[in-house]
């Protein structure tokens, strides 16, 4: 029985020493686990499982370059990437605004369009929204900074000429727009379309011509390989590679940008793994570690 401060039998020395020594050894115990914890954690290996019932950690990103702090072994940390999500499903509700034309250097085309779907009505909009929102979660992990030309924020748009702007003014290591392809039945595969070199009014892309086929080489590599998906059988004489020089967000980027169209909206087969999440998720692993590869070359 505990005997307190004001009990008339005191408790015996010995007795008080050994609670003493027990608490010190307790003490000691916590401390060194406490060590091996921070130690744990340092070295890039997840802690332990919260307790059934505790709340995770929150990472949501809090804006477009906001997101999860790197990784132990992050590979990008200072590398800023421009992901831009083509097309915008609001962008139905706003067709006169999407159809004003704007000048592409070379050109004037549509500001922007309201791109394609699937057959039951799976929007690429909606897709290529999805598809870089994963590939932004894995690109941040490896330390990057992603910037976002939409979000599913704007009304509309943006518009090509801006979508290349705000990769040059986030001074993008890394640029690509992703998307799917709206393409006959039987027409099937991914393909990375490259800028061609363009100089006229205000587009000039001398500059990034080259990194960007290193950039589209990497990318269409590592999206084969981690998808399974064959390069399109209806561009590129099966390289997966196509050059072009009427794009707006190509020719005005001062930065190595792609395209990516991951697949062909209207053929069923290319449809069926494009509406699928799990292949979705690989879309985006692709993406961004064909990204990783060409920034670590």
């Amino acid at each position: 029985m505990f005997s307190g401060p004001s009990s008339p039998h005191p408790e015996p020395r010995r007795r008080r020493r050994g609670v003493l020594v027990a608490v010190l050894l307790v003490a000691v115990v916590a401390a060194g686990a406490a060590g091996w914890f921070l130690r744990r954690s340092a070295d890039g290996e997840p802690p332990a499982a919260a307790p059934h019932g505790a709340p995770a950690p929150s990472h949501a990103p809090t804006g477009h370059g906001a997101g999860h702090a790197p990784s132990g072994h992050a590979r990008l940390t200072g590398k800023v990437v421009l992901l831009d999500p083509g097309h915008n499903l609001r962008n139905r509700d706003h067709t006169a605004k999407i159809a004003r034309p704007v000048d592409v250097g070379n050109a004037r085309k549509e500001c922007d369009t309201t791109g394609t779907s699937t057959d039951d009505g799976y929007a690429e909009a909606s897709y290529t929204l999805d598809v870089a929102r994963r590939a932004r979660e894995l690109l941040h992990k490896e330390g990057a900074k992603v910037v976002f030309t939409q979000d599913g924020d704007r009304p509309y748009g943006p518009c090509v000429d801006e979508r290349a702007a705000l990769g040059n003014s986030a001074h993008a290591d890394a640029a690509v727009s992703v998307h799917a392809d709206g393409s006959a039945v039987g027409n099937r595969g991914f393909h990375v379309i490259l800028p061609a070199r363009v100089t006229a009014g205000k587009a000039d892309t001398s500059a990034i011509v080259a990194p960007s086929r290193a950039l589209g080489t990497q990318l269409a590599a590592r999206f084969g390989a981690v998808t399974g998906s064959a390069p399109s059988n209806y561009l590129g004489d099966g390289t997966g590679l196509d050059v072009r020089s009427d794009l707006g967000g190509l020719n005005l980027s001062k930065v190595p940008k792609v395209f990516i169209e991951c697949g062909n909206m209207r053929d069923p087969k290319d449809a069926a793994q494009l509406t699928d999440p799990q292949w979705r998720q690989k879309a985006a692993r692709g993406i961004a570690e064909g990204i990783t590869d060409f920034l670590e070359d």
